[in-house]
Formats: C-alpha cells, sequence, structure tokens
C-alpha cells in the first residue's frame, strides 16, 4: 500500500495541511508542490485601482445594526437590500473585480456589502454576513478567521474573495496568499458547482453549468425541485463519488466538513426569510448566478450573482449551533471518508492529529459536540498558506486565530489552545 507520502505529491500545495507530515510512513523530504498545473496567479488576477470599501450602513438602512466588526442584533425578517439603499442595489462585476467560488460573496461583492473589487476585511466579513443573510456573529466569525487565516493575511486583515492578490492583501509580502481560490482549504474537491482543481487544470473556482445542472436534477428527483436537507445530502453524495472515481488527485480532509456547512446554506440562508421560505430553483439560481440557455454546458450559463427581488433575511441568525446540527444531519444522511487518492480507485483512510478521524472514519456515534469542537480545531491549529515558508511566524498566526475563536469557544466544552507567551 503506497504511504501518504506519495499523496502528499499530489496536493497543489503541500503546506495546506501541515498535519499531514505527521502521518505514518510520510517522508518530509518528498513533500513538494505541483508546479504544472494553471493558476491564476497574482500576475493574471483582476486589478482595480480604485479600491472602494464596502457601501457603509447607515441609521436610515441598519439592516441587523452590525457594525465595525462587532455584533448586531440578530433581528432578521429585513428587506435586503432595503428600499431606497441605491448604495447596495445590484452592480455587476466589471472586468477587474475579483469573483470566486463562494456565490454567497460573489452575491454580497455585486451588492457592494463588501468591497466591490472583492479585496475585503475581516470586519466586511462579519458585518455583511449578519446583514445580509442574518448568520449569527459566532458562525460569522468562525468562517471569516478560517477564511482570512487559511487564505489572506493576519496582519491587515485582508482577503482576496477569489484568485492571488497578494499585493494588495500582504502587508509585508512574508508569502503567497492565494485568496478563496487556493486549493484544499475553502475550496475543496468534491464542490457542488466548481470543478476539481486537478480536473480543471487549476481552474476550481469558475461556475460549472453541468455540475449545476447535476444538483438540479438531485432536487428534482429527491424534493420535487426543492433545494433542501435531503437533495443537498444527496448531492454532497454524488459529488464526493464522481469526484472519487474521476479525479485520481481526489483529496477529502477535515476542513471539507465545510461543505456540509455550505450546502446548508441553500435551504437555510437562500431562500426568502431564510429556513422559513422555499429553496425553489430561481432563488438558488439567482445566489448561485446560474441562467438557463440551451448551448451552454448542463444547459447553464453564468451571470453575475445577485440577491432576489424582494428578498427577505431568515428572522433568527443562523448560529454556529444551527450549522454544526446540519453539518451532522448531511454528512450521516450518506457518510464518506476522509483520505485522498493515490491514482485511480486507489483511495486512502487518514488519520489526523485531530483524533476525531480514525482510519478516514468519524465515529458512528458522533455527536455535534465533536463537530463543533472539530470546527475550533481547525480554525487553530492549520498554518495559513502566507506564512507557511516563514517558520518562526506559526505561533503569532496561532494566537491571531485562538485569540478571536477562544470567547467564542468558551462554553462549547471544547479544550481551548492558550494564547503562548511572545
Amino acid at each position: 500500500m503506497p504511504t501518504l507520502a506519495i499523496l502528499s505529491l499530489l496536493f497543489s500545495s503541500t503546506t495546506a495541511y501541515r498535519w499531514v507530515a505527521n502521518q505514518p510512513g510520510v517522508d518530509s523530504s518528498l513533500l513538494v508542490s505541483r508546479s504544472n498545473i494553471k493558476r491564476q496567479s497574482g500576475s493574471s488576477c483582476p486589478f482595480n485601482a480604485d479600491h472602494k470599501p464596502a457601501a457603509p450602513y447607515t441609521d436610515q438602512y441598519p439592516y441587523t445594526g452590525a457594525k465595525n466588526g462587532l455584533p448586531g442584533t440578530g433581528k432578521g425578517g429585513i428587506q435586503v437590500p432595503a428600499e431606497g439603499d441605491e448604495a447596495h442595489y445590484f452592480t455587476p462585476p466589471g472586468p477587474n473585480d475579483i469573483r470566486g467560488p463562494c456565490p454567497g460573496l460573489n452575491t454580497a461583492a455585486n451588492h457592494n456589502f463588501i468591497a466591490h473589487d472583492g479585496i475585503v476585511t475581516l470586519t466586511e466579513l462579519l458585518d455583511a454576513q449578519q446583514n445580509v443573510y442574518n448568520v449569527g456573529y459566532d458562525l460569522a466569525l468562525v468562517l471569516a478567521v478560517l477564511g482570512v487565516a487559511q487564505d489572506g493575511d493576519i496582519v491587515t486583515e485582508k482577503l482576496s474573495i477569489g484568485c492571488d492578490a497578494t499585493s494588495r492583501t500582504s502587508a509585508i509580502g512574508l508569502g503567497r496568499e492565494p485568496g478563496l481560490n487556493g486549493h484544499n482549504k475553502f475550496e475543496s474537491d468534491a464542490s457542488s458547482t466548481r470543478n476539481d482543481y486537478f480536473l480543471g487544470n487549476g481552474d476550481d473556482y469558475s461556475f460549472n453549468g453541468t455540475l449545476f445542472a447535476g444538483m438540479k436534477g438531485v432536487a428534482d428527483r429527491i424534493s420535487n425541485g426543492v433545494f433542501d436537507r435531503e437533495a443537498m445530502a444527496a448531492t454532497r453524495s454524488q459529488r464526493y463519488d464522481e469526484s472519487l472515481h474521476t479525479n485520481p488527485n481526489f483529496f477529502f480532509g477535515p476542513m471539507q466538513i465545510l461543505l456540509y456547512g455550505a450546502a446548508s446554506f441553500l435551504y437555510e440562508l437562500f431562500p426568502n426569510y431564510g429556513n422559513e421560505g422555499i429553496a425553489d430553483l430561481q432563488t438558488i439560481s439567482s445566489f448561485f448566478g446560474a441562467q438557463a440557455k440551451a448551448d451552454a454546458p448542463g444547459g447553464w450559463a453564468h451571470v453575475p450573482e445577485r440577491i432576489p427581488e424582494k428578498w427577505f433575511s431568515r428572522r433568527l441568525p443562523y448560529t454556529l449551533a444551527d450549522v454544526v446540527i446540519e453539518i451532522l444531519a448531511l454528512y450521516l444522511r450518506y457518510p464518506k471518508l476522509f483520505g485522498g487518492n493515490i491514482g485511480t480507485d486507489n483511495f486512502n483512510g487518514l488519520n489526523t492529529t485531530f483524533g476525531i478521524i480514525k482510519d478516514g472514519k468519524l465515529p458512528d456515534d458522533v455527536t455535534a459536540a465533536q463537530i463543533l469542537c472539530l470546527l475550533y480545531q481547525l480554525g487553530t491549529m492549520n498554518v495559513p498558506s502566507a506564512l507557511s515558508p516563514v517558520e518562526e511566524l506559526t505561533e503569532a498566526t496561532l494566537n491571531w486565530s485562538i485569540g478571536k475563536l477562544n470567547p467564542v469557544f468558551k462554553n462549547a466544552g471544547c479544550p481551548l489552545s492558550p494564547i503562548e507567551p511572545k
């Protein structure tokens, strides 16, 4: 049986998961990067010289009242964008604006709830998640911290929502900051509407109409065209199986648990009034920027993502506890192994220092509390690609994440990491 050292040669970035080097049989000297894959690098990443921050919130249009990265009221059921709030009306992206693999963030950028050019701050991410979708502050913070720590810069607290824009996100140029397109971080194999990194020749960020059609087909078959929990659980299973059997470099690691959280957004956040509404095709296609077109791949072309007309956010916040329940429900409907292919149909299960995953499996009796603590570990144990070449800064990076996340998890029952003295 080949060792995980061989598997590591297939990753786009061997620093994406530092704990791989600690697996039994791994020869760390073999950990090298692949360079023959097309990447949307800093030189090809769109550049808008006229960077403008997110449109401000006003007393007239406060939404949930989330401002300056602080918690809002959590009181949703608000029309977004509000009637008369022209600053947040839909504005399509220009050729120099960055968009990436996350429909929710692309939508927020197209309505100026985050910077329209796609270079965003931690504060913008926290405010927009709450004000647009009524994401709970705890979940908004976890997602924003994971994004900045994995794909952005902890010094400037900036992030590209798509391609590598290091020159605009980094203050001191310590390494590449791949943005949300960075492989095996927020973006990963088996995405619902994006190519696997290696199958797409490095394009893991563009909308794929064939995959959208596949997701719609599952919803039609299982849930009468509604993108509900059952349909999204089946979609996740279908995409995993497709990647497993077609991608010799398929990798499904602990961070990929977030795919299940993202799947839940379709029926918890995107419908009118969130979980009170219906995740129908008209709603989902608007947030995904999917437009029916007979001659497009799968019959679906991509147009700029936008909030549906006369759309209202969910009334109650979608909290960290809520998303953990949905992650567990989606995963347990069709359990999958964690690990990766070493060539075609040659899958190796993964053991991790997180403890919860053994031989590629979550425990049969896995609980929501364990998934919650896994999310904490993911946020405080991974080394972001931006700082991976500079070992002495790893401690500072972890301290940043720990300092942000410990207050959120202090009552979760998880062992918390201490902030190390400088």
